[in-house]
């Protein structure tokens, strides 16, 4: 079988400027190699095969059956029952399982479950969530068959995703490896609409991540022009806000020495400059929200702006927020610099200030999860599956995973089924993709489980 070890081809990667250089070397090597005629699983591989095979009916009920049960971020209530259902899926496996309440945050919970192994392999992290972004008074709240596709809330983002998880380790106790297996498994509440203050959010998840090794997490999988793709790498999701006062008055005094420019042109200048002056490869920064006037109020969850004027007051408030996106903590601390200087140069009669939120961490690109990504293409290559190229982290948002990336040695993301109309009314799994994922994990999980080499 096809078998490489990576890591002394990494020794050059110091931060993510280099990945593209990076990626290329990877795809250029791996293109080296040609997976021999006579790859395949071995005889307990493949009683993990058939296990997924036989079981899809078992797998495809538990996936309705948690579709049809709400479970969106701030329905508490659904969150839990969510909970016991997967409780039920993973006690009979071997797991103590844990609820651990998250009331403080304004949230459910999460579902932490350990196995302690007979092995002493790859101690694994298994990420996924029970929480949706569709609540109670949604139209989209039922499971429905459509051919080889399954709508339904949440159908592939992520209960698709944690039926993978199941079809795997049960999988796995049919071929008899999950028992040298060593495991945590943690399921967050809130992963559509974190709880708040994030530390405390992620207080048990990030945790997890100083006990394992290797982090899996069965968000979905991308598929790229046709193609399966590893995400070995994600960006960071941050908010601002920035507030400018200027003076107010009569319209006809606008630019004048004693009027000044009034706050909307003060943050039009702003939101412009940030368009025009912060570009870097890996970055985005959107503006989500704005308003101004005589006065302008964000709410209080910050997702409306309530502003009053006319045409002849020169504004004398104005409001934007939006969102900050990187690659990793120096680019988000290099940005955030350069935003608090343009914010700083205020037009005449004008000031502005700005607030930084911090959301979801980044998870940089590191040599153990360029390793592990090769471990799975393994798997693939004796699946008789196309290699995974690493995705680009711009084409998916952030994650739970890049919590815990600092911490392991390496992680990858997209382990859950493939999908279309995420976050929409048309969400749907592609049912297929979910065999080919269980397989996938479960063999992975069994290499891991055998040794970290």
């Amino acid at each position: 079988m096809c078998r490489f070890d990576l890591l002394p081809w990494l020794d050059f990667v110091a931060n993510f400027e280099k990945m593209t250089r990076l990626l290329t070397l990877f795809a250029a090597f791996a293109c080296l190699f040609t997976v021999p005629l006579d790859a395949r699983p071995t005889a307990t591989e493949q009683r993990m095969i058939s296990a997924v095979d036989a079981e899809q009916e078992r797998t495809l009920a538990l996936l309705e059956k948690l579709v049809n049960q709400n479970s969106g971020s701030l329905n508490l209530a659904g969150v839990e029952a969510v909970a016991e259902m997967m409780r039920a899926e993973l006690e009979p496996l071997g797991f103590a399982v844990e609820w651990v309440d998250m009331k403080a945050t304004g949230r459910a919970g999460h579902l932490v479950a350990r196995r302690k192994g007979s092995g002493n392999g790859t101690k694994m992290l298994l990420i996924g969530h029970l929480d949706t972004v569709f609540e109670p008074d949604s139209a989209f709240q039922t499971w429905k068959r459509q051919g080889n596709w399954g709508a339904g809330p949440g159908a592939a983002d992520d209960k698709g995703g944690m039926v993978v998880m199941v079809a795997a380790l049960r999988a796995m106790q049919r071929a008899g490896t999950l028992g040298r297996a060593n495991i945590e498994i943690v399921l967050t509440g809130d992963e559509e609409d974190s709880g708040k203050p994030i530390d405390l959010a992620r207080r048990d998840l990030i945790a997890a991540g100083k006990r394992a090794d290797v982090a899996l997490d069965f968000e979905g999988l991308i598929v790229d022009e046709g193609r399966d793709m590893g995400s070995i790498a994600r960006r960071s999701s941050g908010s601002w806000t920035v507030t400018v006062e200027a003076k107010s008055g009569h319209s006809s005094g606008i630019f004048s020495a004693s009027a000044g420019n009034g706050a909307i042109y003060e943050l039009a200048r702003i939101i412009d400059d940030f368009r025009g002056g912060l570009r870097e490869d890996k970055l985005t920064f959107n503006v989500g929200l704005i308003g101004g006037g005589d006065t302008a109020r964000l709410d209080k969850d910050q997702i409306r702006i309530a502003a009053t004027g006319k045409t002849n007051i020169i504004a004398s408030t104005a409001v934007a927020r939006g969102d900050l996106r990187a690659i990793d903590q120096a680019q988000i601390d290099r940005t955030r610099d350069r935003m608090r200087a343009i914010v700083a140069r205020s037009l005449p009669g004008a000031s502005a200030r700005i607030v930084f939120e911090e959301g979801y961490p980044p998870m940089a690109l590191k040599p153990g999860s360029v390793a592990l990504l090769a471990r799975l293409n393994a798997v693939n290559a004796d699946l008789g599956l196309a290699s995974m190229a690493a995705l680009d982290p711009v084409k998916r948002g952030a994650a739970d995973i890049s919590f815990v990336a600092p911490d392991v040695e390496g992680g990858i993301n997209g382990l859950g089924p493939a999908s279309r109309g995420d976050h929409s009314d048309q969400e749907a799994v592609d049912i297929a993709s979910i065999w080919r994922q269980a397989k996938r994990a479960a063999i992975l999980m069994s290499r891991l489980a055998a040794g970290k080499r």
